[in-house]
């Protein structure tokens, strides 16, 4: 299957975005997980940990893998402390992009980290806050004021939609395939 074209898939938490990914897969188009790369970078690369420990200190490894409390209270310390552990990881995960070869990327923060200059098209996958809400509630076994917080911080799905070349509704109801199908042809899939 020939790809023509570099493509994001995004949208917010309880969209269905990584269920989207998979059905992409199941016929045979494999996608870049920005967020399974992070964890991974944050894992093996040596670089990359020489400077978060640089910047949070020695704790933030533990048995040579990050230790997510600590990092955790660096990033709530101060505002400023997400840009600058951003400003370490995301670089490394556009190369490591860059490197893998592969034509589509599902990234949550798209927009907010700059990845969609890494990509000539985005498809947003986007579906109703209450089915969202359930989803996240389903999923992660917390409130529903918790799941509306977590959707809160998140850029809003309609900005996300309007900033995306394409939209494929989630909710539920609308057939999926049909709309791959139709974001598929449009990419000069064949």
């Amino acid at each position: 299957m020939e790809i023509i074209m570099k493509a994001a898939v995004t949208g917010g938490i309880g969209s269905g975005k990584s269920y989207v990914c998979s059905l992409l897969k199941s016929r045979g188009i494999e996608v870049y997980d920005c967020d399974s790369a992070a964890k991974r970078i944050m894992r093996e690369s040596l670089s990359v940990r020489k400077a978060l420990t640089d910047l949070i200190g020695q704790d933030a490894y533990a048995d040579g893998k990050p230790d997510k409390a600590v990092i955790s209270k660096f990033l709530l310390d101060a505002e400023d402390n997400k840009k600058r552990i951003n400003a370490i990881v995301h670089p490394a995960v556009a190369d490591d992009f860059k490197a893998s070869g592969l034509q589509f990327m599902e990234c949550a923060i798209l927009f907010e980290s700059g990845f969609d200059k890494l990509v000539d098209c985005v498809v947003c996958v986007s579906a109703p806050i209450e089915v969202r809400v359930d989803r996240i509630i389903a999923r992660d076994s917390i409130t529903r004021e918790k799941a509306r917080e977590w959707i809160n911080c998140q850029m809003s799905q309609e900005e996300m939609e309007a900033k995306s070349d394409f939209v494929i509704l989630n909710d539920g109801n609308k057939p999926l395939e049909p709309q791959i199908d139709d974001t598929l042809a449009a990419l000069r899939l064949s």
